[in-house]
C-alpha cells in the first residue's frame, strides 16, 4: 500500500483512533491500528479493544490500495512530531511500514491486516438520529454521575431508555449510589420500543470526544448488545453492559415540601471555598439553613457530589428541594428544565 495525507488531517484521525487502543495489551494486534489504503480513493483507520471500535474515514491520496496495521500509540507520537503543513507519505510492504515527510523517515514493524479483529454489529434493529448538541448535552449532564466501582458494573455506564408519559420522551441516567442525573428529551423518530440499554463509560468517553468536531445529526443504531453512532466519517460501535439499571425512579424524591432558591455560582464558590481547610475523614458538606442564608461546614475537601451537580446548572438559579435531614435532595434549575439531579443525604 502507498498513499500521501495532509499532517494535520492523519493527526486529526489518529487522535480519535489511537485512545480507544489500550496502553498495555496481552493480545499484540490489539495495541495497533488497521490503515486500509482504498482504491476509491481515501485512508480507513480503525482501532479496537474488542468492546469499542472506531472507524474513520480520510481523505488521502491513494497510489497503491492496500492494508496493514501499526502500533497507534507510535504513528500517533510520530504525527505529532511532523512538521507542521506537511505532506504525509506512508507506504508499507514485507512486515514493515515507511512513514515519510519532509526530511524526516521512519520505518515501523507491522502485523497483517487479516489478523485484526472486528466486533461483529449483528442486526441493529433500533435507528434513529439525534442532534449533536442534544447529544452532547446529554452527556455532560449525566457522565459525572457514572459510578467507577467496578463491582456495581451495571452503574459503569449511561442508561438510555424510552417512556410515554404526557408525550413520548428518551431518558438518560447515571448514578454511582451516592448522586443521580438524568436528563430528558423529546423521543426521536424511530426510537419507539428500542430496549432499554447502558452505555460503558469507555464509550461515552470516546464519543464525547468525537462529539467536539461533529455537527448536524448523529446517527444511533442498537440492538439488545450493541450500539453504533454514526459522526460523518466516524463509526463508533460498542458492546452494551450487560446488566438491570436499577429502578432510579424510586430515589426521585416527590413529597420534598421545603424549596431552596439560590444562585448556583456564588454557592458553588460557597462549597468550593469551606472545603479548602476540611479534614479527609468523610466526603460530606453540612447545610444549615435559616430563613434568608445558608450556612456551610465541611469535614473533608472532597465536594466532587455537590460540586458536579452545580457545575452543570446554566442559568442564575438552582432549585433546591429538601425534606429533612435523611431524605434526598433534589436539584434542578426549573421544573421545566430538561436535567434532574438528586442527592443523597450523608450522616455528618
Amino acid at each position: 500500500m502507498k498513499a500521501t495525507i495532509e499532517r494535520a488531517a492523519l493527526l486529526r484521525s489518529l487522535g480519535h483512533v489511537q485512545s480507544v487502543v489500550e496502553r498495555r495489551n496481552t493480545i499484540p494486534i490489539l495495541s495497533n491500528v488497521l490503515i486500509e489504503a482504498r482504491e476509491s480513493g481515501g485512508l480507513r483507520l480503525m482501532a479496537t479493544d474488542l468492546d469499542l471500535q472506531i472507524n474513520e474515514t480520510v481523505e488521502a491520496e491513494v497510489q497503491q490500495p492496500g492494508a496493514t496495521t501499526v502500533s497507534a500509540h507510535t504513528l500517533f507520537d510520530i504525527a505529532r512530531k511532523l512538521p507542521e503543513g506537511s505532506q504525509v507519505e506512508i507506504s508499507a510492504s514485507e512486515g514493515k511500514m515507511q512513514v515519510n515527510a519532509g526530511r524526516a523517515r521512519f520505518n515501523l514493524s507491522t502485523l497483517p491486516r487479516d489478523d485484526f479483529p472486528v466486533i461483529a454489529e449483528g442486526d441493529l434493529p433500533t435507528r434513529f438520529e439525534l442532534p449533536a448538541a442534544t447529544l452532547r448535552q446529554i452527556i455532560d449532564k449525566t457522565r459525572f454521575a457514572i459510578s467507577t466501582e467496578e463491582t456495581r458494573y451495571y452503574l459503569n455506564g449511561i442508561f438510555l431508555h424510552v417512556s410515554d408519559e404526557e408525550k413520548p420522551v428518551l431518558k438518560a441516567a447515571a448514578t454511582d449510589g451516592h448522586r443521580l442525573a438524568r436528563v430528558t428529551v423529546d423521543r426521536p423518530g424511530g426510537a419507539e420500543g428500542m430496549p432499554d440499554v447502558i452505555i460503558p463509560r469507555k464509550c461515552v468517553a470516546e464519543l464525547r470526544k468525537l462529539l467536539d468536531e461533529a455537527d448536524g445529526m448523529v446517527q444511533i443504531s442498537l440492538s439488545e448488545t450493541k450500539v453504533r453512532f454514526g459522526l460523518g466519517n466516524a463509526i463508533l460501535t460498542s458492546k452494551l453492559i450487560d446488566g438491570t439499571f436499577p429502578d432510579y425512579s424510586r430515589v426521585i424524591p416527590t413529597a420534598n415540601d421545603k424549596l431552596l432558591r439560590i444562585d448556583p455560582r456564588s454557592f458553588e464558590e460557597g462549597v468550593d471555598r469551606v472545603s479548602t481547610i476540611a479534614s479527609e475523614k468523610t466526603r460530606a458538606v453540612k447545610m444549615t439553613l435559616d430563613r434568608d442564608r445558608v450556612t456551610l461546614s465541611v469535614t473533608s475537601p472532597k465536594m466532587a457530589h455537590l460540586l458536579d451537580i452545580l457545575g452543570q446548572i446554566e442559568g442564575d438559579t438552582v432549585e433546591m428541594h429538601l425534606a429533612d435531614a435523611a431524605a434526598p435532595t433534589l436539584l434542578r434549575e426549573n421544573d421545566k428544565a430538561s436535567a434532574l439531579y438528586v442527592l443523597m443525604p450523608m450522616r455528618v
